[in-house]
C-alpha cells in the first residue's frame, strides 16, 4: 500500500502512476544498468522518434545515468549498452551524486556555509564608508 501511495502522490521516488501505466500500456524493456535503473522505449515522441524513458531506482536523479545509456536515452545511439559491449572511455568519470543542497556540497573558499573562518581583508583595500 505504501508503494502505490508513494506513486500516487510524489514523482521524484521511483515512477509515478501515470509512467507505471504508461510502461505496462506500450514500454519495452530494454535494459538494466548497474545501479538498478530500468531503461524503456515505445510510442513516438512529438518528432516521430521512438519515446525512450528511464525508471529510477530509488530517488529521480538525471545525473545517476551512466554515459553509455545517456547516449542511447537522448537519441545519439540506436543500439543500447544492453546490447552491445559497450565500455567507458578512460576519460568518462564513474557517477558522482550531486551534492547541492547537501551538507556535503562543496563550499568554496570564503563561502559564508563553509565551516573555515573568512580570510581578513588586507592590502590596499579601504572599504567605503559614508562621509568619509
Amino acid at each position: 500500500m505504501k508503494e502505490f501511495l508513494t506513486q500516487f502522490f510524489t514523482w521524484w521516488n521511483g515512477q509515478t502512476l501515470g509512467t507505471r501505466l504508461h510502461t505496462w500500456r506500450v514500454g519495452k524493456r530494454v535494459g538494466e544498468d548497474a545501479e538498478g535503473n530500468v531503461y524503456y522505449e515505445g510510442g513516438t515522441d512529438s518528432e516521430g522518434r521512438t519515446r525512450r524513458w528511464v525508471i529510477y531506482r530509488g530517488y529521480s536523479e538525471a545525473s545517476k545515468i551512466p554515459p553509455g545509456w545517456h547516449g542511447w536515452m537522448h537519441h545519439k545511439v540506436d543500439t543500447p549498452p544492453s546490447e552491445e559491449n559497450y565500455k567507458p572511455r578512460e576519460w568518462q568519470k564513474p557517477h558522482q551524486q550531486n551534492l547541492t543542497g547537501t551538507p556535503a556540497a562543496y563550499r568554496p573558499p570564503g563561502s559564508v556555509l563553509g565551516n573555515r573562518h573568512r580570510p581578513r581583508v588586507d592590502g590596499d583595500y579601504d572599504a567605503w564608508t559614508p562621509g568619509g
